[in-house]
């Protein structure tokens, strides 16, 4: 287990929902991946990220999908790409499960 944090530091974290608009192949990078495109809603707008999902997702499988993501983190580099989210999932080895709302909701709402 980490460190334990103070709710003060948990209130800085940004999670939304948002819908996967566009999914492509990631060849530069030495793990395989999928660059997205994930659509927040009118408030936070469009964010590009990458994800090691190639294992359990297809291009299609995402295509349309809510996920969950920290949409607060500074951009990061990876390979030739600004990652400018990050996508949340149960991690098992190299297997990514993504954390998906139960219903569909609105793009943007917060996770608390």
């Amino acid at each position: 287990m980490k460190d334990l944090i103070s709710w003060e530091d948990f209130s800085k974290i940004d999670i939304r929902v948002g819908t996967i608009v566009a999914v492509t192949n990631f060849p530069e990078v030495r793990n395989p991946a999928f660059k997205l495109e994930v659509d927040f809603g009118e408030e936070i707008g469009i964010k590009k990220t990458s994800a090691q999902i190639t294992k359990l997702y297809t291009k299609e499988d995402l295509l349309g999908k809510q996920v969950t993501a920290v949409v607060n983190f500074p951009k990061k580099q990876i390979a030739n790409f600004m990652s400018e989210c990050l996508i949340l999932g149960a991690v098992d080895g190299k297997d990514v499960t993504l954390l998906r709302p139960a219903q569909i909701v609105s793009n943007g709402l917060k996770i608390s």
